[in-house]
C-alpha cells in the first residue's frame, strides 16, 4: 500500500459511538472509505465533500446498498482529520440538528487544545 497522504484521528466516543451501532458490512464499507481518504490525493466528491454554509465541516460519505452515513470531521492543519459525529442519512438533506453537533463539537476540540 502507498504511504499516507492524511492521518485520520478520532475525538472522544462521538465517532465511536456511531460505529458501534453499525453491522459489521456497514462497519467494513466505513473502514474501507477512511482508508481512502488517508491514501489518496485526490478523494472522489461521492466519498469527501466540504459542507458548505459550515465553519470548515467536511463529511465522510458512505453508500452501502440502500444505506446511507455521513461522518462529520474536520481538518486540524493541513494533514491531520479529527472524526466527530455520524448518522444514518434517511433524506435528501443533512438534518440541521447534526450539522449543529458537528459545529459544536469542532469548536470544544479547538477550545480543549488551547
Amino acid at each position: 500500500m502507498s504511504k499516507k497522504v492524511r492521518s485520520v484521528q478520532l475525538y472522544k466516543n462521538y465517532f465511536k459511538d456511531f460505529y458501534r451501532t453499525l453491522d459489521k458490512k456497514s462497519r467494513t464499507k466505513v473502514d474501507w472509505t477512511i482508508q481512502l481518504i488517508e491514501y489518496q490525493q485526490f478523494v472522489p466528491i461521492e466519498y469527501f465533500k466540504k459542507l458548505s454554509g459550515t465553519n470548515d465541516i467536511w463529511e465522510i460519505r458512505v453508500k452501502l446498498s440502500s444505506n446511507a452515513f455521513r461522518i462529520f470531521c474536520f481538518f486540524d492543519g493541513g494533514k491531520l482529520i479529527i472524526l466527530e459525529n455520524g448518522f444514518r442519512k434517511k433524506s435528501q438533506k443533512t438534518p440541521k440538528k447534526e450539522i449543529e453537533k458537528a459545529e459544536r463539537i469542532k469548536k470544544q476540540y479547538f477550545n480543549e487544545k488551547e
